[in-house]
């Protein structure tokens, strides 16, 4: 998983230079939740289930960071406000600190944890879609503010 995390991330960087980040992240959310979809049935299958898992759940693995760095950003640079995309980053990334623990992924009554990968895999669907709208407000308001609509 970790070799796939290196390939991935690094042609992350290079495809966010060259195509729209949303499309992006679009796909590496879709494919993210589909592979957490997969994860419970690839314990079942005969054969190399589980490495197909690892294969896709590791080249998107971090590869989510060029391109949502390329997505907030571009609203910072339009208003030149270049260190706020850290300072937000690190706001929510602070977040997660005080009480964190009560959103840890507990097993189900059999001891397996399929239902936590239904969710994060259909959780990751739904952002796949939401991110394809990412950005757009900053668009809408810049055209509001200069009567352009």
């Amino acid at each position: 998983m970790g070799i796939f995390d290196l390939i991935g991330t690094t042609g992350s960087g290079w495809l966010s230079d060259r195509f729209d980040n949303r499309i992006l992240l679009f796909a590496y959310y879709g494919l993210r939740g589909l592979s957490l979809l997969y994860l419970p049935f690839g314990f079942i299958s005969e054969g190399h289930g589980l490495s197909i898992f690892a294969v896709f759940y590791g080249l998107d693995w971090i590869a989510t960071v060029p391109p949502t760095v390329g997505v907030g950003s571009a609203g910072i640079r339009s208003r030149k406000h270049g260190p706020g995309f850290r300072l937000d980053h690190g706001v929510a990334s602070d977040r997660r600190g005080p009480g964190s623990h009560r959103c840890r992924a507990h097993p189900d009554n059999e001891g397996s944890y399929d239902h936590a990968f239904i969710i994060a895999g259909s959780l990751c669907l739904v952002t796949a879609i939401g991110v394809l709208f990412a950005g757009r407000w900053q668009q809408n308001r810049t055209c509001a503010s200069t009567g352009l609509i």
